[in-house]
């Protein structure tokens, strides 16, 4: 992550990153996104960017427990049409202008971002670029060894089951040439890192 870019929204945000290891998720997926943005020089980077840094933070106002029991585990279809999911979604767009308002700015900026944050997960199709690349940045963090062993302990997979689901699901929803390579070659660093084909 660029030390310094989009600092202000950095502190403004991180009392609601602290919820479901949005503190891990969030700064490998903004660094996701700033790699997928090397790939596509006409997106609007500050909102791809903001968007990311801030999909997340409408977890922060919803109970722990509820989030354990409803928004994880190893039923996926089950979970990612739980009703939670769309509330975080709503909640983080509000959160979001509130933060990007008070830091300046713009408008339009500010409804973009909220518009594509107000739908990250829910919302199957992109309204745009920006959005493609968000969605992707978003999924793009769980190929890494990282996200694999949060997404382990989320979901309670093996990480074998988990590289599994990420090659039959999550990388054929991928919008994007540039998050596919991405996710390939993370995928096959946390292969090697994490002796999946020995502990299958």
């Amino acid at each position: 992550m660029t030390t310094h870019r989009h600092a202000d929204v950095w502190l403004a945000a991180k009392g609601y990153l602290r919820t479901r290891k949005n503190d891990v998720h969030v700064p490998i997926a903004y660094h996701c996104a700033e790699r997928l943005l090397q790939h596509h020089l006409e997106a609007d980077a500050e909102v791809v960017l903001l968007a990311i840094l801030l999909h997340d933070t409408g977890w922060a106002e919803i109970d722990e427990q509820e989030i354990r029991e409803k928004a994880f585990g190893p039923d996926m279809k089950q979970v990612l049409q739980s009703d939670i999911r769309r509330r975080h979604e709503l909640i983080g767009a509000r959160l979001a202008r509130e933060v990007l308002t008070a830091q300046g700015y713009r408008q339009s900026t500010i409804d973009e971002v909220t518009l594509i944050i107000d739908g990250h997960d829910s919302r199957s199709h992109a309204l745009s670029l920006n959005d493609q690349l968000v969605k992707d940045a978003d999924k793009s963090w769980r190929f890494t060894t990282t996200g694999i062993a949060v997404a382990c302990d989320w979901h309670k997979f093996t990480p074998a089951r988990y590289v599994q689901y990420l090659e039959q699901d999550v990388r054929p929803s991928l919008f994007t040439d540039a998050a596919r390579a991405l996710a390939d070659a993370e995928l096959t660093a946390s292969r090697q890192a994490l002796l999946i084909d020995l502990l299958a």
